[in-house]
């Protein structure tokens, strides 16, 4: 049994197809499937079966994808403690990361890996919720976000960290007739127009509560993933969203409430598969984003002071 076998039932069961794993290995899918037929021929059980036009695991397949995840997190704890033994904390972290999220978090965690030997290369994806746990296949740390709990959806299997538990207010332009409210309850949203998010975005959850609590249909008006922009047109229209607390600048034209009588919290979290939770370098950049987390919204004024410590990230593609 070989280590590049299981390796390859693991990605099967990740990616779905041949053609899908040849693609995230960089490999043509001849190569794949010849790796497929000699790990077959060298184990003597089939490994796969066919699924309409694909394939899927048979239960043998099953039982070697487990197996890789179970070698893959004891070869890093080897790794992690022999780290420590040389009493080196070094190596590169990638992180994808929610761009809301990692403009609270980030940093802080740049900050206090400075004099470390830690290099961290961030990329920014902003998906539907069920789809972060996908990207944990990629880079070391996934931050992601859930309205329902601590643990996105599709995460099983996966190690899951609870970094921050963020509210989400109602945001609209100062002048609007429900900014003198302190709370906004969701009967009074009824007759707004909103800047809503895209079906299956943790954020939209909130707007499927409110209609739930009050039996109507709210107008969306727009759907939109950068915040930035809703944050723009909110303040210069009659229109409201639901934005995060921690980084939605409250002034400047525009305001938050809270909302009351539906959940409107966030929960942001670490995702990772358990063998790269093992390294050392991986642990203390976990430590960072907890910490970061509980110290809750970011001074931007200290951003400043940071600035220049954020010149070894390498941009995300």
């Amino acid at each position: 049994m070989e280590l590049r076998h299981l390796e390859l039932m693991r990605d099967l069961e990740h990616y779905g197809s041949l053609t899908a794993v040849a693609r995230a290995t960089f490999r043509t899918p001849s190569a794949v499937s010849q790796q497929l037929r000699t790990a077959q021929r060298d184990l003597r059980v089939p490994l796969v079966e066919p699924d309409g036009r694909g394939v899927r695991l048979t239960e043998a397949g099953r039982i070697l994808a487990e197996g890789c995840t179970d070698v893959a997190a004891a070869l890093e704890r080897v790794q992690a403690r022999w780290d420590a033994f040389r009493d080196d904390l070094s190596g590169t972290v990638s992180i994808a990361s929610l761009p809301s999220a990692a403009t609270f978090l980030m940093a802080r965690v740049f900050r206090a890996l400075d004099d470390t030997g830690i290099e961290i290369v961030i990329h920014d994806h902003d998906v539907a919720e069920a789809q972060f746990a996908s990207l944990a296949a990629e880079v070391d740390i996934v931050i992601g976000h859930s309205l329902t709990g601590r643990r996105p959806a599709g995460t099983d299997g996966l190690t899951v960290v609870a970094l921050a538990r963020e509210p989400l207010d109602v945001a609209m332009a100062a002048g609007h007739r429900l900014a003198g409210q302190a709370r906004i309850r969701p009967d009074d949203l009824l007759d707004c127009e909103w800047i809503g998010v895209p079906v299956g975005y943790p954020f939209d959850t909130v707007r499927l509560a409110i209609e739930s609590a009050t039996g109507a249909s709210l107008r969306i008006q727009q759907r939109l993933r950068d915040n930035r922009l809703i944050e723009s047109l909110v303040a210069s229209s009659e229109c409201v969203a639901i934005l995060p607390r921690f980084t939605t600048p409250n002034g400047g034209g525009l305001v938050l409430r809270e909302l009351e009588g539906v959940p409107a919290t966030r929960y942001v979290s670490a995702i990772l598969r358990p063998d790269k939770a093992e390294r050392r370098a991986v642990r203390r950049v976990l430590d960072e984003l907890r910490r970061a987390g509980a110290a809750g919204p970011l001074d931007y004024a200290s951003v400043r002071s940071v600035a220049e410590s954020t010149d070894r990230v390498e941009p995300g593609s």
